[in-house]
């Protein structure tokens, strides 16, 4: 008797805790919404006062920066016409015959660059004067922009000198700047991932978190989705070119295919998706022949100009595709091209998809958190992988270690080490096109 009364007082037990439990979820997910509702009030009270900050004259610091900015600029024109009248002059007397055609054209792009740069730091400094903040902060993106260009010729031309520690300052430099410019940018960024974080626990418990709303294309482009599409397809694409060279290429011969010094990624595969999602996001749903004619042009196309810069660069050749059909230079070919034409339409149709419900396990109040960190340590492992690979080119060069740099990455990063680590490249500087 004692037994049949306790089923129905256990049940009706279960029934109230699960109601409380509801109410309790119900009771959070409210709070919540008025927590962030509040921000996002107070931000709006910020904005309006930014608004106003953007009337007050700039700080006179500002302002003597602003004219060394133009002092600087003014000053560098004169001096680029001069390297190029001087250049011109070479080059007709047959100044220039030792170095390559690669070489002549990174250096005029890089003058070419520096030239704008010269133009863009007057319009900044003009603007800054007169206290033009918004359009100071515009102009400081494009400076960004250029500075960004500058950094990739100087690596291919000298190395990883010592003009990229003034690069990389001075690019710091300006991205604090322009929130500093035009605090309403900032204030509008912060009130814009407030109403981000209400709409992510909507679209998480819906299912749909990371589709585009607008039915432009089948993701939204934000910086959480493309960095773990790079992430993943980092690992993928390794896994995939690890599996195609153990059974296709060397049949029973591993090699590792590993791009960076820590981890099993290969960042050729992560940026070429990356790429691939950017340009055919609008596609998702359009003809798979496009589709794949779209997707071999791009990857092919970002397959030459890796194979170049590393080339020129660090003189590392990863892959030589001459003699084969369709060859570009040996850096793509007609085969690799149609690979990347399957692999967009996979990627787009198939696994895309699949892709957004795995990064959506990330529960939405971790994702900013966890992706920053990630994001860090991937820009740092990226970034000694570069310096590995400089000094590693260095040290075939003849040049022996002088810099603590160029030490700890001679004891640690020897030239054993870089050829068992990355085992598809090999390297001789006389394929670089340094300026010596």
């Amino acid at each position: 008797m004692a037994t049949a009364t306790q089923v129905p007082r256990g049940t009706g037990y279960d029934r109230e805790g699960s109601r409380m439990r509801k109410h309790r979820d119900v009771q959070r997910d409210a709070d919540a919404d008025a927590k962030l509702e509040a921000e996002i009030e107070a931000l709006e009270k910020k904005e309006a006062e930014a608004e106003k900050t953007l009337k007050k004259k700039i700080p006179l610091a500002l302002k003597v920066f602003a004219i060394l900015c133009i002092v600087a600029g003014v000053a560098t024109l004169p001096m680029i016409a001069f390297v190029i009248v001087i250049s011109v002059i070479a080059f007709r007397e047959g100044g220039f015959a030792g170095d390559s055609a690669a070489s002549m054209v990174l250096s005029g792009a890089l003058v070419g660059i520096l030239a704008v740069l010269a133009v863009a730091l007057i319009i900044f400094g003009i603007r800054l004067l007169r206290d033009k903040r918004r359009h100071a902060a515009e102009a400081a993106e494009v400076l960004t922009a250029l500075i960004v260009a500058a950094i990739l010729c100087n690596i291919m031309l000298f190395g990883l000198d010592g003009n990229l520690i003034f690069y990389a300052a001075f690019l710091v430099f300006l991205i604090v700047l322009t929130s500093y410019l035009d605090p309403s940018l900032a204030e509008e960024r912060e009130l814009q991932r407030k109403l981000r974080d209400m709409e992510t626990r909507e679209d998480a418990e819906d299912g749909t978190l990371g589709r585009d709303k607008t039915g432009k294309g089948y993701i939204t482009l934000n910086f959480f989705n493309l960095f773990w599409i790079f992430v993943v397809c980092c690992i993928f694409g390794l896994i995939l070119e690890s599996i195609y060279h153990v059974l296709v290429v060397d049949p029973g011969h591993y090699e590792d295919r590993a791009g960076m010094l820590y981890g099993p990624f290969s960042p050729i595969y992560g940026f070429g998706a990356v790429l691939l999602t950017m340009a055919l996001n609008r596609f998702h749903d359009k003809n798979v022949i496009l589709i794949f004619f779209v997707s071999a042009v791009i990857g092919g196309g970002f397959e030459y100009l890796v194979s170049w810069f590393m080339q020129y660069a660090f003189g590392i050749v990863a892959w030589d595709y001459t003699g084969t059909f369709l060859s570009i230079d040996g850096r793509t070919n007609g085969m690799f091209m149609a690979m990347w034409g399957v692999l967009g339409v996979v990627w787009i149709k198939l696994l895309l998809p699949w892709m957004l419900k795995l990064v959506n396990l990330i529960p939405w109040n971790w994702r900013y958190t966890v992706t920053t960190v990630c994001a860090v340590l991937m820009i740092a492992d990226g970034a000694l992988t570069l310096v590995a690979l400089d000094c590693w080119y260095q040290r075939h060069a003849g040049k022996q270690p002088e810099s603590a740099i160029e030490m700890f990455c001679s004891e640690h990063y020897d030239d054993q080490f870089m050829q068992e680590r990355f085992q598809s490249m090999s390297i001789d500087p006389n394929r670089a096109t340094r300026a010596h």
